[in-house]
């Protein structure tokens, strides 16, 4: 095998390495002009001149319309409040416990397997509306009766 030639030396002849000028990534920046010209800054904002009045004028009473006759708006109707929260808390143990309220109903054992369950409702019924409101209505056996045992008189 005949040896290989010898590399030509990088300024062989005829090629000329390229000068910075031409190439685009060594561009020398243009020369120095005169600067931009920009428009003049604007002048500055003046506030519009706030001055207080001598004397500030009272606001006209105005007397407020009577409430209409029986229980204002928003107020809280005790009766229905106790009817509501009896409501809710035999509905959440009826909706917590589906197989054993089923199973009760058919049995007839909703008192025994729900014992424990209607005594803490209970208790959290005569807290939040008081146990005179709690013993002189009916509410919460209502609720028993209807939902719990789904329209039949167990309670």
């Amino acid at each position: 095998a005949a040896p290989a030639a010898p590399a030509a030396p990088a300024a062989s002849v005829g090629v000329s390495a390229p000068s910075p000028a031409a190439s685009p990534q060594f561009r020398e920046p243009a020369p120095a002009s005169a600067p931009p010209v920009s428009a003049p800054p604007p002048p500055p904002v003046q506030p519009p001149e706030i001055t207080a009045p001598e004397v500030i004028p009272e606001p006209a009473a105005v007397e407020p319309a009577p409430p209409p006759p029986g229980r204002p708006f928003g107020e809280a109707d005790p009766d229905a409040r106790a009817r509501r929260l009896a409501r809710a808390l035999i509905s959440d143990l009826a909706a917590y416990n589906p197989e054993r309220q089923e199973r009760g109903v058919r049995e007839g054992r909703l008192k025994e397997l729900f014992q424990e369950d209607l005594k803490k409702s209970w208790q959290e019924y005569v807290d939040q509306i008081g146990v005179d409101l709690a013993k002189r209505t009916p509410y919460f056996r209502d609720a028993l009766n209807e939902i719990l045992a789904k329209g039949s008189r167990v309670f």
